[in-house]
């Protein structure tokens, strides 16, 4: 299962690159814009790029994913002077691609034709901080903001996390601060959803992107600041198995994310009112956040709009159509796979649990695929067995009798102790070793008297 695995972040990194030239009404001018700047970033060529977009229209997320053949686990090495040398033709002028590169030190003699791949190669350079998105951000000049705003719902979805007020949170009473994570439609300005959540992790940023998804359908992109709640690998995986754009700001690019800024303004007010409320528990705090957001933001009339329309009005009443996907498909999409080691119990530590995986698999390291809402059950897949669900160990007040080994774990019959075969042996080779090669005789005197 581990080909599979790794074929599937190859599938979303495919999909990530080719993204751009997914979104709606683009034109054949800018298309080919966008598909040369992808070139020049990734060291693909247009043909391998015009392959993966065709590849995706036909068979969707899966038609990303290597075909017919073993997902290579390791990169030939290049060696270390035609790495410098590369990495000094990149440092010399940014904007030459990988492909470029390498023709430059085969001209030169460098290189033999063929010895470099451009995979290869762009892997090296990124692992080194020399890929041409990298060596960009150190090029580009800042300039001023320029506002912007997407015609349609659903277009793009922005997202942030803003500090809440203190609660008693647990048993002990103890306050401690909450975390607001809200997604809003970038054309209408309706929160698609937002909540109040007692910590601060990627999960808060899954439960309310799943819930926005649920309500109100699939965005064509989301747009993320840099922090590390929204970096992950299963942000890109989820985005790109249901057909999602994912977008982050540059660095130092606030003002890129106007729209929930001025949202994360705006629930100060909201904030203020809850202090003064003093909601004892988070469910009563979202309780009250809801009815706030519904009456005091969502149905009020918005200055962005001409009309002064209302976010919910301005969603509403888009023409354009909302693409859902059924329950299945998108859990499926919001699943985790971690790696875990089956200890001698034939079992796995878990978030804090323990889970019963089959003792034929003790000291293995198996991959764990799980819905981070519902951990009760959890898929297991090893290699080429087929997935198997793995169940919460219960323990009883009295020990149960131990299940017996797997056929290839147990005690093999013998005849004879091959031991102690072989160590007659090695002890008859040992005297052999030590037996004199000359032996004295005893010498006898003529009237035989010994000497």
């Amino acid at each position: 299962m581990r080909n599979q695995r790794k074929s599937e972040e190859l599938a979303v990194q495919r999909f990530q690159l080719i993204s751009p030239l997914l979104a709606e009404g683009l034109d054949a001018g800018k298309a080919k814009e966008l598909k040369d700047q992808i070139v020049k970033a990734s060291g693909l060529s247009e043909r391998t790029i015009r392959r993966y977009l065709a590849q995706f229209r036909e068979d969707g997320f899966g038609g990303l994913k290597p075909q017919g053949r073993t997902v290579s686990r390791k990169s030939v090495a290049i060696p270390s002077h035609l790495l410098e040398q590369a990495i000094l033709l990149r440092k010399e002028v940014p904007s030459r691609s990988v492909a470029q590169i390498i023709q430059i030190l085969e001209w030169e003699g460098l290189a033999e034709p063929g010895q470099i791949k451009r995979s290869t190669l762009q892997e090296k350079l990124t692992e080194k901080g020399y890929s041409t998105r990298q060596m960009r951000l150190y090029t580009q000049s800042g300039v001023a903001a320029r506002r912007f705003q997407k015609r349609h719902r659903n277009q793009l979805w922005q997202s942030d996390i803003k500090y809440g007020p203190y609660l008693p949170i647990g048993s002990n009473g103890v306050k401690k601060q909450v975390y607001l994570v809200a997604f809003i439609d970038d054309a209408t300005r309706l929160v698609v959803h937002a909540g109040f959540y007692p910590t601060l992790d990627s999960r808060i940023i899954e439960d309310a992107f799943r819930q926005a998804i649920q309500k109100y359908g699939v965005p064509e992109a989301v747009y993320f600041d840099n922090g590390k709640q929204y970096r992950t690998k299963w942000m890109a995986r989820t985005c790109s198995k249901i057909g999602t754009r994912l977008l982050y700001t540059k660095p130092y690019a606030a003002e890129s994310k106007g729209k929930i800024e001025r949202f994360n303004r705006v629930i100060d007010s909201f904030i203020s009112e809850a202090v003064i409320e003093k909601p004892n528990t988070l469910d009563r705090l979202n309780e009250l956040f809801q009815v706030w957001l519904t009456e005091c933001y969502q149905n009020k009339p918005h200055s962005a709009f001409e009309k002064k329309m209302s976010p919910e009005t301005a969603f509403r009443s888009d023409r354009k159509a909302i693409r859902f996907i059924d329950q299945e498909t998108l859990s499926h999409a919001f699943l985790h796979c971690e790696t875990r080691k089956v200890d001698k119990s034939g079992c796995i530590s878990f978030m804090d649990q323990k889970y019963e995986v089959g003792l034929a698999f003790m000291g293995r390291k198996v991959d764990v695929v799980y819905d981070p809402l519902n951990i009760e059950e959890l898929t297991i897949e090893f290699e080429d067995y087929t997935p198997w669900k793995a169940k919460k160990l219960v323990i009883g007040e009295m020990a149960g009798r131990r299940s017996e080994l797997p056929g290839h774990l147990q005690a093999q019959s013998a005849d004879s102790s091959r031991l102690l075969k072989a160590a007659e042996r090695k002890n008859l080779e040992r005297q052999i070793d030590q037996k004199p090669a000359v032996t004295f005789r005893a010498i006898w005197k003529e009237d035989e008297s010994h000497v």
